[in-house]
């Protein structure tokens, strides 16, 4: 039951849509368009990155995620019942982020390399139950094979081809799901290799990368199945003076070989715009995947707030009429705090942005800026920042039947008490 009366919301936002309307927006549109704007949630987020292995090396490759908060998930059940619980309480209709480390084995040790769709059935079999599509990744860090600090692009022929294999097995799967679930699996690929000094061969490894993706990409699948993407890094920890899958790498490689283009915001110099890139993307790529994230100095993968740099990003986008064009991701996992509300706070921060850009009067700032008075523009801008957007959004979880305002969070407390904490309890803690 809402603290908030139904009555109060259908007010508000009865006011907020005179307010937009008077503005050529209209709200209705932008609560049916938020209705079909998915966003694929980590699973990652869920059991810091740990996955369900029995004989991997641990996190690696800059990834890390911190904090010791009581109620990781610690099965793949576990997990999913997470993942439920936070799916109610995020209005729309969303999509599940698997990495290949999340396969479950029934207690069988099975390389990397030799993963099949079968070892995904029960997130597959669940995520048809709850009508959700599913996106995947295969995971080339954590693993004894990653120790060097190179996968893909490793000098070491035995250690590249295993990464290769993995890499093919993945998008094979990654093909499956996409055919069983009848939408788009989105595979994102992303390689940790680099130094931690100064190379002397930096075109070598390079070479070696594009190789190993050419092999990986031989075999052609159907886009209605298998959308392919790779994602480019700054640097991580370990690897701070050269990172092979550069920004400038990935772009070629993907430009020049149809490939989706993932920008994920940590992955960039701090002062580097995100949205500015998008505009410049799409005037020579099909679409783009975003990764929602919020990096602190670097790219830590803090839970996503509605900052200025989320903001920017779904504007553009708006601007860009690219919604159709655009696969939204979060990537985040914080470690320290309850993890349900993690993924609840950092998904409908990511909600309310693309809402905010959804009813963003675009065509008045058009205007301005095409006569050329850039006084208005600036105006227009700073008034767009007060307006009652907090109505709509009531109404669109109203609607979509989630907790408004701040009642999620005691339910997420709740869940914490009555599962998350007796999980620690089960371990002898």
């Amino acid at each position: 039951m809402s603290s908030i009366s139904e009555a109060s919301i259908r007010q508000a936002y009865s006011w907020a849509r005179e307010r937009y309307d008077a503005l050529g927006v209209n709200t209705e549109t932008a609560l049916a368009n938020m209705a079909k704007q998915p966003i694929s949630l980590h699973c990652w987020q869920g059991d810091d990155v740990r996955g369900f292995e029995t004989d991997a090396g641990g996190t690696s490759g800059g990834i890390l995620s911190t904090g010791s908060y009581p109620g990781a998930a610690r099965t793949g059940d576990e997990l999913r019942a997470d993942y439920e619980k936070a799916l109610s309480l995020i209005p729309g209709k969303h999509r599940v982020n698997l990495h290949a480390i999340y396969a479950e084995t029934d207690g069988v040790s099975v390389p990397r390399d030799q993963l099949k769709t079968e070892h995904f059935r029960k997130w597959i079999d669940w995520a048809k139950k709850l009508g959700v599509g599913v996106d995947f990744n295969p995971s080339c860090f954590g693993h004894p094979m990653a120790a060097s600090g190179f996968t893909i692009s490793s000098a070491d022929e035995h250690v590249r081809q295993f990464w290769v294999r993995h890499v093919e097995v993945c998008r094979a799967i990654s093909a499956d799901i996409g055919k069983e679930m009848g939408s788009p699996c989105v595979m994102n690929i992303w390689f940790p290799d680099g130094m931690k000094d100064q190379p002397a061969d930096r075109l070598g490894f390079r070479q070696r990368m594009k190789d190993a993706l050419d092999a990986v990409f031989a075999t052609k699948y159907d886009r209605e199945h298998l959308i392919d993407v790779l994602e480019s890094k700054l640097f991580g920890i370990g690897v701070e003076s050269y990172t092979v899958g550069s920004h400038e790498f990935v772009m070629g490689y993907g430009l020049k070989n149809n490939l989706t283009i993932c920008y994920d915001m940590g992955h960039f110099h701090p002062t580097e715009s995100v949205a500015d890139k998008i505009s410049a993307t799409l005037l020579f790529a099909e679409d783009l995947l975003l990764h929602v994230s919020r990096p602190v100095r670097w790219d830590s993968d803090h839970v996503v707030i509605l900052n200025d740099d989320l903001l920017a990003l779904a504007q553009e986008v708006k601007r860009c009429d690219a919604f159709n064009r655009i696969y939204f991701a979060l990537d985040f996992f914080d470690g320290s705090i309850n993890r349900i509300m993690a993924w609840v706070t950092g998904t409908r921060a990511a909600q309310k942005a693309l809402l905010i850009a959804m009813l963003e009067p675009t065509h008045l700032l058009r205007e301005a800026e095409s006569a050329g008075d850039y006084g208005r523009r600036l105006a227009l801008l700073e008034e767009c920042k007060t307006l009652p957007f907090a109505a709509v959004w009531d109404m669109f979880c109203l609607q979509s039947g989630v907790p408004v305002g701040t009642d999620w969070v005691d339910l997420a407390g709740t869940y914490e008490r009555e599962v998350l904490r007796k999980r620690v309890q089960g371990a002898g803690l």
